[in-house]
């Protein structure tokens, strides 16, 4: 029988295991904070990562439907612009709210903890 939130209440299934991942979770970040999208260029100076980590990431972000990469010309050059999809939109801010709820999951246990009392159930399931 499969489990329900009820039966494991911190198993966080809405954690999307292809946004948890912390180089892939900065790129989400940037091009939700982004609607009009971004130059590799602009992307991967905010993310921190290189030309090579940044193609492997939006790799699988652009196969799982969340982004999509145009390549274009700009004055003879090559220009790859990167941008959310409207599923990827939706996708990412339902995990966020998944992520949230640890967080507050967290804070409320360790409330609990440090009043000296344990809690098997979180107040938000």
């Amino acid at each position: 029988m499969p489990k329900t939130s009820d039966d494991a209440p911190f198993s966080y299934d809405g954690l999307d295991r292809v946004l948890h991942e912390k180089a892939r979770l900065g790129i989400m970040t940037s091009l939700i904070s982004h609607p009009r999208g971004l130059a590799f260029g602009d992307l991967k100076h905010l993310c921190g990562l290189t030309d090579g980590n940044l193609s492997r990431h939006l790799q699988t972000l652009e196969e799982a439907g969340v982004v999509e990469i145009n390549k274009t010309f700009e004055k003879k050059r090559p220009l790859t612009t990167c941008r959310l999809t409207a599923a990827g939109r939706r996708r990412f801010l339902s995990y966020i709210e998944v992520l949230e709820k640890v967080v507050r999951d967290a804070a409320d246990a360790q409330g609990e903890t440090a009043s000296g009392r344990q809690r098997l159930k979180p107040k938000h399931a």
